[in-house]
């Protein structure tokens, strides 16, 4: 498999599921939308496209390029243990999702990087466009951390691959404005992360939002006791208490908030 192979999977699949769950949450919806869907999708996805073009611009297929390097040259951690491949995809997959808990952890917890993560949690819908919602400034540091760790780890190309793609499905899969069966959440909610859990995530109540960091794996939060589950689930308010008008939360709002007055 190639670079331009790889990009080409991750960029079908998040297109696939992208278009999946917005057909879902139209067709069975959890909750109205408060605010035009039209607009938010716009902005989101307009931040989107400049973060991909960007994006690739400043590391053009560098976390793949670094997966092969390590490979080749049977360099990192599970390159050292020479593990077969399927066991190097699955740890791979558990590590990366682990070290991406902690970073979202420090994204709430460090005042700088809230500054950027914020941009994420200003939405005041949550649905699947709100999974791609991100500044480019944290995307960029996130790339420079998750390139390192694919060195240190020595994760394969395929896992890197399947982690990516999994990723990006359970992320939108998490954030949907879908109505998912209370039987499933609860026995998806065991091992994974379900949209019930993420929404807690998205409050307005800071001791809400600061909880169930995870992405894919809800095991990080019951660990470490930063979930929380025991939440009215129809009162949850989306979004950041500071930003509560929609009309100050265009496409150049998003990209100058880091460098607004710190709130939280």
């Amino acid at each position: 498999m190639t670079a331009q192979q790889a990009s080409t999977i991750r960029f079908v699949i998040f297109i696939l599921g992208l278009a999946v769950f917005l057909i879902a949450e139209l067709t069975v919806p959890y909750r109205p939308s408060s605010v035009s869907k039209w607009k938010r999708w716009t902005t989101n996805v307009s931040l989107t496209f400049i973060n991909s073009v960007l994006l690739n611009l400043i590391f053009a297929g560098a976390v793949w390029q670094t997966a092969v390097y390590v490979t080749e040259n049977r360099q990192g951690v599970l390159n050292l243990l020479a593990l077969p491949p399927w066991l190097n995809v699955i740890l791979t997959i558990i590590f990366m999702d682990f070290m991406l808990y902690i970073w979202h952890l420090l994204n709430h917890e460090v005042p700088f990087l809230w500054r950027f993560h914020r941009v994420h949690h200003t939405d005041l819908n949550m649905d699947v466009s709100t999974a791609t919602r991100f500044h480019l400034g944290e995307l960029a540091v996130s790339a420079l951390i998750k390139i390192s760790l694919v060195y240190f780890l020595g994760a394969s190309p395929l896992g890197v691959v399947i982690f990516e793609s999994a990723l990006v499905l359970c992320a939108q899969f998490h954030h949907s404005s879908l109505y998912v069966p209370a039987w499933f959440e609860k026995y998806y909610w065991i091992l994974f992360v379900p949209p019930s859990m993420h929404r807690i995530h998205h409050s307005v109540v800071i001791k809400e939002r600061n909880t169930n960091y995870g992405t894919i794996f809800s095991l990080w939060d019951r660990m470490l006791a930063t979930m929380k589950d025991r939440v009215d689930q129809s009162r949850i308010k989306i979004g950041v208490g500071a930003y509560p008008n929609h009309h100050k939360l265009g496409l150049v709002n998003l990209l100058t908030m880091p460098v607004t007055a710190p709130v939280r």
